[in-house]
């Protein structure tokens, strides 16, 4: 099955907060998403489309980025294919933000939140989808060494 539709996004900490959008839509509960969106065909990499989307989505620009886990759909059309990085936030600007979920209003309120990056408060909120929830919980302080962790360089003779 070939893939149909790639995603990208981000665990994205900025100092020990987890930064997160709560969907607020129309008769639903809410529910919560990491920053990012779908790959389009002019993004150069996955790491060239996950900081367009934390820049539309939440102005922000991106530091370190690794990838951490995929997440895998089958469709009608194939397969849906997630990749999760953690990434550590820069900078934000939401004056900034781009998207065009800001201006459909029928598509309801996409509102930037900061919990804090336990296990503990993952596991109090509604995190989509449930699988990178569990993993996000599982993994905080795999997670977060990873991106405390300096990368070295080669030596060089």
């Amino acid at each position: 099955m070939a893939i149909f539709k790639r995603s990208a996004r981000a665990i994205l900490l900025d100092g020990e907060d987890l930064i997160l959008i709560k969907r607020t839509r129309p008769g639903k509960a809410p529910y919560w998403v990491t920053v990012g969106g779908g790959v389009e065909d002019d993004d150069a990499s996955l790491e060239d489309a996950l900081q367009r989307e934390v820049f539309e989505e939440i102005g922000g620009r991106l530091g370190r980025t690794e990838l951490v886990y995929l997440i895998s759909t089958p469709t009608e059309g194939g397969v849906a294919v997630q990749h999760i990085f953690a990434a550590r936030l820069e900078d934000m600007d939401i004056t900034t933000r781009t998207g065009t979920e800001f201006t459909k209003p029928d598509r309801g309120q996409y509102d930037i939140v900061r919990i804090p990056f336990t296990a503990d408060a993952i596991r109090q909120i509604v995190l989509m989808p449930p699988q990178l929830r569990d993993f996000t919980a599982d993994n905080v302080e795999a997670i977060t060494a990873l991106l405390e962790t300096q990368l070295r360089t080669p030596d060089r003779d």
